[in-house]
This record gives C-alpha cells, sequence and structure tokens, in this order.
C-alpha cells in the first residue's frame, strides 16, 4: 500500500478513536471534579468522589459486553459496520449527560440516569479500541506495524488533552456557573465530534485481512468460543498484561487529579494543566515508542513501561505531595508518558499479532476490556486505601506497583507462536522468530 494511502487510514483511525476516548475521558475528569458534589450531595467530600468514582467505574463493566458484541459483529460482518455502530453509541451516551438533571432537581433519579449513560458509553467503547486499532493494523506493512499501530493509540492522550483542555476552559468559569452549567459543555460538544466522527468513518475502506479472511469463508460462526478454544493461553496473559496499563493510568489520570484537589487541597487548574501537557506529550511518545517496538519488539516495550510503573510508584505520590505546581506537573507528565503511554503505545499490535484475522477483532477486544473492569474501579480502590490509610497515599502506592509487577511477568509469559496475515499474501502464515523476523512480533 502507498504512503498517502496509509497516511489516510492512519490519520483517519486517529481521528475517529479521538473522538470517541474524549467522551469517554471527560466521565473520568468530571468524575473527579463535579460528580461528586452535583449528583451524590449527601456524602461527605471523600464520600462523594468514592461515590461519583463507583460511576466512573461502572462503565468499565459493559465494555466486556461491548467487546463481545462488536468483536462478533466485526469479525463476522467487517471492522468498520462495528466502528459506525460504537460511534453512534458513544456519542449520543455523552450528549445525554450533558443535559442530565442534576440531584437537587431530580433526586435519586439523577444518579440512577447518569449510570446508565455511563453503561451506554462503556458498551459502545467496549468495541471501539479493537477496532480502530485493527483498521490501521491489518493495513500496515509487517515491518512497520509498530508504528502505523500506535498512532490510533495516540488517540487516546489526543482525547484526553482534548477533554481535560476544554474543562480547563470552563474551570475557568467562577465556582457558581461552572456547577450550574460550565460543567455541562464538554459533553454537549460531543454531538458535533459525533457529525465529523461519522464522516470519517463512513468514508474508510474495510481492512485487506478482513476481506482476505471473508472471501475464504473461514469466518467462525461464534468468534468467541473460537478464540477461547484456539489462544487460551494468550487471552489469560493478555489480560493479566493489561492491567498494569489500565490501572496506572486511571490513578494517574483519575484519582492523581481528584487525590492532589481534595485531599492535597491544591488549585484544581494545576492538576488539570499537568494532565493537559502530559497528554499532549504523550501524541507524539506513541509512535515513537511504537516505531522502535519495529526495531526491538512489542514485548521488550510493553514490558520496560510495566516496569517504570513499578519503580515510579512511590515517588509519583512523593511529588505530588509537595504541592508544588512545577514537580506535581513532572510527575504527571513522566508517570503519565513512560508508564501507561509507554505500554499502550505497543499495546494494540503486541496483542494483535498473537491472534489469527478471524478472531482478531473479539481477541483484542476481550484482552482489553475485560482487565477494564479492574482498572475502571482502580479509583475507587485507590479511594478505599487512601481513607484506610488516613490519607496518606502510600497503600496506593503499593497497590500500584504490586499490580504493574503482575502485569510484567504475564508481558513476560506471553507466548510467541503467532498467526498473522501478511498484507501482500492470501494464505495464513505461521510466523515464528526463525521464519520471518521482519515482522517484529512482541519479544522478537
Amino acid at each position: 500500500m502507498s504512503q498517502p494511502s496509509m497516511s489516510r487510514i492512519a490519520a483517519a483511525s486517529f481521528a475517529g478513536a479521538m473522538m470517541e476516548w474524549y467522551d469517554f475521558f471527560i466521565f473520568g475528569t468530571a468524575s473527579a471534579l463535579v460528580f461528586g458534589p452535583l449528583f451524590f450531595p449527601n456524602e461527605d467530600p471523600l464520600a462523594g468522589t468514592a461515590a461519583s468514582f463507583a460511576t466512573f467505574g461502572v462503565g468499565f463493566l459493559a465494555r466486556p459486553l461491548g467487546g463481545i458484541v462488536f468483536g462478533h459483529i466485526g469479525d463476522k460482518v467487517g471492522r468498520k459496520s462495528s466502528l459506525i455502530a460504537t460511534l453512534l453509541i458513544i456519542g449520543l451516551g455523552t450528549f445525554l449527560i450533558g443535559v442530565l438533571p442534576t440531584y437537587s432537581t431530580a433526586g435519586i433519579a439523577a444518579p440512577i440516569m447518569l449510570v446508565v449513560l455511563r453503561l451506554l458509553q462503556g458498551f459502545g467503547l467496549g468495541g471501539e479500541y479493537g477496532g480502530a486499532a485493527l483498521m490501521t493494523i491489518e493495513h500496515a506493512p509487517p515491518g512497520s506495524r509498530g508504528f502505523w499501530g500506535s498512532l490510533p493509540q495516540a488517540a487516546a492522550s489526543g482525547g484526553i488533552l482534548l477533554a481535560t483542555g476544554v474543562f480547563a476552559l470552563v474551570s475557568r468559569l467562577p465556582q457558581e456557573d461552572f456547577l450550574s452549567w460550565g460543567w455541562r459543555l464538554p459533553f454537549l460538544f460531543s454531538a458535533v465530534m459525533l457529525v465529523v466522527g461519522l464522516f470519517i468513518r463512513l468514508s474508510t475502506d474495510e481492512t485487506p485481512d478482513f476481506e482476505r479472511s471473508r472471501q475464504r469463508g473461514d469466518t467462525p460462526k461464534v468468534p468467541l468460543f473460537a478464540l477461547l478454544r484456539q489462544h487460551p493461553r494468550n487471552v489469560i496473559l493478555t489480560l493479566g498484561a493489561r492491567l498494569a496499563e489500565t490501572t496506572s493510568s486511571n490513578i494517574i489520570n483519575a484519582f492523581g487529579l481528584a487525590y492532589v484537589v481534595t485531599q492535597l487541597g491544591v488549585d484544581r487548574t494545576i492538576p488539570v494543566t499537568a494532565v493537559l501537557i502530559a497528554s499532549f506529550i504523550g501524541i507524539f511518545a506513541c509512535p515513537v515508542f511504537g516505531a522502535l517496538s519495529d526495531r526491538v519488539g512489542r514485548r521488550a516495550i510493553y514490558i520496560a513501561g510495566a516496569a517504570f510503573v513499578v519503580v515510579f510508584a512511590y515517588p509519583f505520590f512523593l511529588l505530588l505531595g509537595t504541592k508544588s505546581a512545577l514537580l506535581i506537573t513532572v510527575a504527571i507528565a513522566v508517570a503519565y508518558n513512560f508508564g501507561p503511554t509507554l505500554m499502550f503505545s505497543v499495546q494494540s499490535t503486541f496483542f494483535s499479532e498473537l491472534f489469527g484475522p478471524q478472531v482478531r477483532y473479539t481477541g483484542l477486544s476481550i484482552a482489553y476490556q475485560l482487565s477494564a473492569i479492574i482498572g475502571g474501579f482502580t479509583p475507587l480502590v485507590a479511594s478505599r486505601l487512601l481513607a484506610a490509610n488516613d490519607g496518606a497515599p502510600w497503600y496506593v502506592a503499593g497497590f500500584l506497583a504490586a499490580i504493574a509487577l503482575l502485569s510484567l511477568v504475564c508481558a513476560a509469559l506471553v507466548v510467541s507462536d503467532l498467526q498473522i496475515t501478511l498484507p501482500d499474501t492470501p494464505v495464513q502464515r505461521t510466523l515464528t522468530p526463525q521464519s520471518n523476523a521482519q515482522s517484529r512480533a512482541p519479544g522478537f
């Protein structure tokens, strides 16, 4: 495939994924800043934040179901059809959150409706990750799949950047206006994003890997059952490997923000700006890490990210505890980019290379979304650990380091007998380190 064509496909995947990540991440920012007092006003500040984070975590419960449903559609009908459906679902759920009544207006119905819409968001995003990644990876040449596959991953940082940037603007409103109507603007803005995203998705071509699989007629009747039968070991190991990325990301971007504002009493604009800077760096760090993985292997990059989380867990909270705007910014930027971003940059390519094209959408979605359940409730768990340690963050740091160590072991144990469909051949091959070093699969 020509470079311009590959660039167009990657740009379309990046833009579409960024819009959906924006929708999902503004909920996390709102959970840390406003949902506590607006939807759970009868709780004390720390308990209200915990209840808000519980609602944040609910969205992750629906993601595995979304991964199964849209993985099935993506492996049976096509990647493109699945991605259009996920965009519509997430966009609608996000917009409706922006028009919800608060507890003062609707009472207990307000948080219930918030939970329902969060579940809708999570269900849609459950199918988004795998499809957006595969639209690029399955078009890319084998020797550069790490680089091209990292571009949709950078969309997560783009989504955080956009979500945090919009909240940074509205948070400068007077407190009364911010809590009254300002917080709604980021959610209502998703309607514009939805229209743009649909235009992008409708103009994107189906992937060559899926087309060849469909032409051969070897699509399994139930991709999920075929996945569990053919790749049980890889499914389990990828679930474990994923935990460090999702846990560290949510502690840094959601819990860390709330900890600095609520527990340390720092002005909310400081951590919000820090996340903004970290996300901006992450957009450019992702493709750099992805290109590096084409040379040294996905496994090496992924293990390095998990190891960094283990080492930096305690220093991260020490730096936050200084209450210095500069050191808080450094802590968040460094932790985010050398921890979750380093892992996330190669994650989709790493995991997708472990599954055949007939079940790849389902495999990638299941590996990502099942572990997301734990990651989604990480801010809630961290809030409880913080309370159990009288407001000190050291239990949280220990929890983070332990999860990252588990992921490091799982990434090291992942099997390397991979099945990859090359874009220039209609025949599926089994690649090993000896048979095709150019593919640069994990650990090679």
